[in-house]
């Protein structure tokens, strides 16, 4: 498993009372669940601004006890208003689950993953508010507790989808799919709400669905799209791009539709879910057999879709790096917008702002677009990977970061997205200070200060 992703810092973990502030907290309960042993978990915020919806990961080695099941454990928010009993008329509305009279904090929803799909749960996931430079104390209680209905901010799954086979992963205000195997396509939501669903379902066109749930807002043609990885193996050549969709099997032709040739002959691809919220959903790609003429190279990522985000995080991890030149260096980008009228980079982030026809690149019947103010994508290359800023002019014009190869043969990214007619971000401002935001955020994970074992509640 690799734990490089957007996991929590380690160098403050402290084990034991040492660690953990003089603060303490009553015991929670809900209904008939008066749990008798909690793992008090102490986040510290390094940044100067209030932090919302912030992604937390624990990993099983960080916690006191590793042998838990998601149903006996609940996670709460001591900080947070505690429920008041249901009326009968919520029971008959909503069902026999719902949370009861809680005291003591209120439950914060959180999901137990199974990253590697060996039976064993992997990570903690959850999200927090915390203020700046703050301190803050939520707790893990064991108990069985089959009450509180789930609902689902994000989504992943794979469809079969015009006929061939393709992830798509999504939050409430942005969606992401790999029609072409190796280029994420954007989708944006004019509502919050979850769509891939119906879209794999009904194979609806990205194009032509409901107004209300939104559209396909990136053409991705033989470019980085929203999202896409590739090498740089010829250092004296430092905007040459290998990429696995376009190999010497092919030629690097300037065509939309590049799937590669045979599975036995060219690049192949396999897909799996491996999680599908509420609070986030993954996709692991497996890439094989990437014979780039400089190389031959087999790689894995995960892409992750957030609740209340507008980002998705992707984690790459070389299986097999067998470059010819030892200066190959990983790489990935994003399409610039081909009206761009606003562009902003500094350090590992890149941002492309620019009005946009949004039209079906299949429409030969002449329907037409839908022009829109703005649409808005970002990259984020983590600091600790120390980043290259380079502009691609081939593949339509990109903006990309070279890394140099790292010992783990790992790294990652975030990608993100915006545009006019969405329910958030929807202007170019608001898209701008949001992307800065979350990369300082996304380089300074909440600090896991303090975890420690307690019993005795009575």
């Amino acid at each position: 498993m690799n734990c490089r992703r957007f996991i929590i810092s380690l160098f403050a973990l402290a084990i034991g009372a040492s660690g953990v502030s003089a603060q303490n907290y009553g015991w929670y309960t809900e209904g008939d669940l008066a749990p008798s042993t909690r793992i008090r978990i102490e986040l510290k915020n390094p940044l100067d601004f209030e932090r919302k919806n912030c992604p937390v990961v624990i990993s099983r080695f960080q916690m006191p006890i590793k042998d838990l099941m998601e149903m006996r454990v609940v996670l709460v928010d001591p900080s947070l208003k505690s429920n008041e009993q249901p009326s009968k008329e919520d029971f008959k509305a909503r069902g026999a689950q719902i949370n009861q009279k809680e005291t003591n904090g209120h439950l914060v929803f959180h999901q137990l993953d199974d990253i590697d799909k060996d039976g064993l749960w992997d990570e903690l996931f959850f999200m927090t508010d915390i203020a700046p430079r703050a301190t803050k104390v939520m707790y893990l209680y064991i108990g069985f507790a089959e009450r509180g209905w789930n609902s689902h901010g994000t989504h992943a799954n794979i469809g079969n989808y015009s006929h061939h086979v393709v992830p798509f992963w999504e939050s409430e205000n942005m969606g992401w799919k790999l029609w072409y195997p190796t280029d994420c396509d954007l989708y944006g939501k004019r509502k919050p709400g979850l769509v891939a669903y119906e879209l794999y379902k009904d194979n609806l066109d990205g194009y032509l669905v409901p107004y209300d749930d939104g559209t396909d807002i990136m053409t991705v043609e033989n470019s980085f799209g929203g999202g896409g990885i590739c090498l740089f193996e010829a250092p004296a050549i430092p905007d040459s791009i290998s990429r696995p969709r376009f190999t010497p099997q092919v030629g690097e032709q300037m065509t939309r539709h590049n799937f590669n040739l045979g599975q036995i002959s060219d690049t192949r691809y396999a897909f799996e879910a491996i999680t599908n919220g509420p609070q986030r959903s993954m996709i692991k790609v497996k890439t094989f057999n990437w014979k780039s003429g400089k190389g031959f190279y087999e790689l894995e990522q995960l892409y992750t879709a957030y609740r209340n985000q507008n980002y998705s995080t992707c984690t790459v991890t070389y299986k097999t790096f067998l470059p010819e030149e030892q200066k190959t260096m990983f790489g990935c980008g994003i399409r610039k917008n081909g009206k761009e009228y606003d562009y902003y980079q500094k350090g590992g982030t890149v941002i492309t702002i620019g009005d946009a026809l949004i039209e079906n690149p299949d429409d030969s019947m002449g329907l037409g677009g839908l022009h829109v103010e703005f649409v808005g994508t970002a990259l984020v290359v983590k600091d600790t990977y120390n980043p290259e800023y380079k502009f691609i002019k081939s593949f339509n014009g990109n903006h990309a970061f070279r890394i140099p190869a790292t010992r783990d043969l790992s790294y990652e990214y975030m990608l993100l997205a915006a545009w006019s007619e969405g329910a958030v971000y929807n202007t170019p401002k608001s898209f701008k200070e949001y992307v800065i935001k979350s990369a300082a955020e996304y380089n300074n994970p909440l600090e896991l200060s303090g975890i420690e074992l307690e019993k005795g509640h009575k």
